[in-house]
């Protein structure tokens, strides 16, 4: 059996074809440097460099019939992909970091929709509780005008009422209503 040293890369890719990994051993230790330093100055991170070598290397071990010797030596095919890994780690770093700060950026937005929500809860509230205390002629006709959203007509009709005094009760009540939101200290938010 010849000493690995002597075999060509060529060799070495059939022999690894055959899961040979004493010839992975052999190829990486001939090549495994300058796939790292190619992936470390694209990277410019040694962790994420040793992923692409080892990803460059797995690669190797799982598709060797994708290593042709009449195209390039061994060496150019290892580079080639660790340059193509290595861009493709920052392109996805980068767009991670582009996510990150859209989401950060949804997350604020969130929050502040929260923060009207959460003023609209209060006002519903508050709105109820005026509306609870206005006489009942007058909280009927707001409910189906404003809440059923009904015309004066509707209104008038479903209560039995001529419409001006459906009108007059609406209006009135709209007064009180406005007059114990203030009590509350219930103010209109601006958007």
């Amino acid at each position: 059996m010849e000493a690995l040293q002597d075999v060509s890369d060529a060799q070495l890719v059939t022999r690894i074809a055959r899961y040979d990994d004493v010839a992975l051993a052999e190829v990486y230790r001939r090549h495994g440097g300058a796939v790292y330093g190619l992936a470390r100055r694209v990277l410019n991170n040694n962790t994420e460099a040793e992923d692409v070598t080892q990803e460059v290397f797995l690669r190797l071990w799982n598709q060797p019939e994708r290593f042709d010797p009449n195209r390039g030596n061994l060496r150019s095919f290892l580079l080639t992909q660790s340059h193509a890994r290595a861009v493709d780690a920052v392109r996805s770093l980068e767009a991670r970091k582009s996510r990150e700060v859209r989401d950060a950026a949804a997350t604020a937005r969130a929050g502040y929709d929260l923060q009207h929500e959460f003023t609209d809860l209060i006002m519903s509230e508050e709105v109820q509780r005026a509306l609870g205390e206005l006489p009942e002629d007058e909280r009927r006709a707001i409910e189906l005008a404003y809440f059923q959203g009904l015309t004066y007509v509707k209104v008038a009709e479903l209560l039995d009422e001529p419409e001006g005094t459906i009108k007059s009760r609406i209006r009135n009540g709209m007064r009180r209503m406005r007059h114990l939101l203030s009590d509350y200290e219930v103010q209109e938010v601006e958007s």
